[in-house]
């Protein structure tokens, strides 16, 4: 666990110290604060507040950002020489993983936990302006719907992780994960496409979108839901610990 938590710390320090790791925070921020702010001049003194519009956005968003935090984690460590001397240290091939892993989850944890603001705003608008919703902010898809999104993300970030670590290019390694996500994510609509229903139904499990948007975005969160994620986080952090050892041979 001591490798691990150095390993987390080191990453971390480095995506403070990346001006890719700030654009994009930058412009997660941005086009999520457009959003808040149309979502909510549209239904001011006509509608509910809607505490989830910004984190369906986020959804969709991660897809592609995700792919750009993750794309340097292996990937410019083996074009500039440094994996080959992390390799030789007497620390395990798993913990290197799930070290880089986690200091890519708390970053864009940190990301998430600044769109906060946003549900600040509206209970602060439904408490104590003179802006009338009816019926007021609904905690509860709000709570569940960052739940979701904060496994959405550590999903994203471990699919973008395993092509880091299988080609020495940052931008093959982003384009490669940018296009599985968006893949993944499009698996929903694979009953409009596939006309196999048992294939349909194959593809729509492994959606990404069909475990978030439907069920934690809603309110409710599913125990299904819930392993689908994590076991997609073991999964590509076993496969991407298994390509690392493979290096071991080379």
């Amino acid at each position: 666990m001591h490798s691990i938590r150095i390993i987390a710390r080191r990453e971390l320090a480095q995506y403070f110290a990346s001006p890719i790791a700030y654009l994009v925070a930058f412009s997660i921020l941005v086009l999520t604060g457009f959003l808040f702010n149309s979502d909510l001049a549209q239904r001011a003194n006509s509608s509910a507040p809607d505490g989830t519009a910004v984190l369906s956005a986020f959804g969709f968003f991660t897809v592609f950002f995700a792919p750009l935090l993750t794309m340097r984690l292996f990937a410019e460590e083996s074009r500039e020489g440094t994996l080959e001397l992390m390799l030789t240290l007497p620390v395990r091939d798993g913990d290197i993983v799930l070290g880089k892993f986690i200091g890519a989850w708390v970053y864009f944890s940190l990301i998430l936990a600044l769109t906060l603001v946003y549900e600040v705003i509206l209970l602060s608008i439904t408490t104590f302006s003179g802006v009338q919703y009816s019926p007021e902010l609904d905690l509860g898809p709000v709570i569940s719907g960052y739940m979701g999104i904060w496994l959405f993300g550590g999903g994203a970030l471990a699919v973008g992780m395993l092509f880091s670590a299988m080609t020495e290019n940052q931008v093959v390694a982003g384009f490669l994960s940018i296009a599985a996500l968006f893949v993944l994510w499009l698996g929903d609509y694979a009953g409009l496409v596939v006309q196999n229903r048992p294939v349909a139904e194959v593809i729509r499990t492994l959606s990404l979108q069909a475990h978030y948007s439907t069920s934690f975005l809603i309110g409710v969160i599913r125990f299904e839901d819930v392993v689908f994620f994590l076991g997609l986080i073991v999964c590509m952090i076993f496969i991407t610990t298994r390509v690392l050892e493979s290096r071991r041979w080379r």
